[in-house]
């Protein structure tokens, strides 16, 4: 495994990442963006890197500010703030041709950086070969927590500007208003986006954090001309079972080979 390092964010905020596989053989490399309270050292994450070890190919991965090993509290952060630290880890380490692979959040971070990349520098955008998104939870804020939300957490992220969600996977996280009102800013499923590359949509079937109808969602709101969803029988949230994770770097390789005339 490489060594973490650091970068500071526009805000100097330190930035933890690691760089995988090799830059030297000008090859489609990859970026992983993370999901929301999740780190880079997940075993998506982890079968991304070894991908790009195996193959020779360059491969970013970073902690938003307060998640893993980067600085910053997680109760300050909105999707503004990891937009924009996504954007500067990519301009500053990820050079040359990618596929950005996003996870959940990251999925939501996914399009809107590229759409970001699109409006501000469209020579940047040309360099994303391809998106594969994983339970995308596009317009999480609202779709998948404000409007779910029961009163009582409404009440107090009314009241008193956070809320502890319950959580299946550990103890309960902090939702604060400002994440819920910054994210107004970033909703895209009702306006849309043309995307110039390829999509991968991968989707558990028995996701209950990001249901697949939410995949559908997203899909539909995205226009281009290969674009596709693949709904994973019995598959959870995570997806990172053997047949999973196969399913992934399967999927990255393609689109990442694809990218350079390879035949597949």
């Amino acid at each position: 495994m490489t060594d973490i390092k650091f970068e500071k964010s526009p805000d100097g905020t330190p930035i933890a990442f690691r760089e995988d596989g090799k830059d030297d053989l000008g090859r489609c490399g990859f970026v992983w963006l993370g999901g929301y309270k999740s780190d880079m050292e997940g075993s998506k994450a982890e079968a991304l890197a070894a991908l790009a070890r195996e193959t020779r190919r360059p491969s970013l991965r970073f902690d938003y500010s307060g998640h893993g090993a980067s600085g910053g509290l997680f109760v300050d952060g909105t999707i503004s703030k990891w937009l924009e630290q996504s954007a500067h880890m990519l301009l500053t380490h990820g050079k040359g041709p990618r596929i950005l692979v996003g996870s959940s959040m990251g999925g939501w971070l996914t399009l809107l950086l590229y759409r970001l990349l699109q409006q501000a520098d469209p020579a940047v955008a040309q360099r994303i070969r391809g998106l594969v998104l994983l339970a995308p939870a596009v317009d999480m804020t609202f779709d998948l927590m404000w409007a779910q939300f029961p009163d009582e957490a409404r009440r107090e992220l009314n009241e008193k500007g956070v809320w502890m969600r319950p959580s299946a996977y550990g103890e309960p996280y902090a939702i604060t208003r400002r994440l819920i009102e910054d994210g107004r800013r970033h909703l895209m499923l009702e306006e849309g986006l043309d995307v110039q590359c390829p999509v991968r949509i991968l989707q558990g079937e028995e996701d209950t954090d990001v249901p697949a109808t939410h995949a559908i969602k997203v899909f539909g709101c995205l226009r281009g001309a290969d674009i596709t969803l693949t709904l994973i029988k019995g598959g959870d949230h995570r997806l990172s079972t053997p047949g999973n994770l196969a399913l992934l770097r399967e999927t990255v390789l393609r689109l990442a080979e694809r990218s350079e005339g390879i035949s597949v």
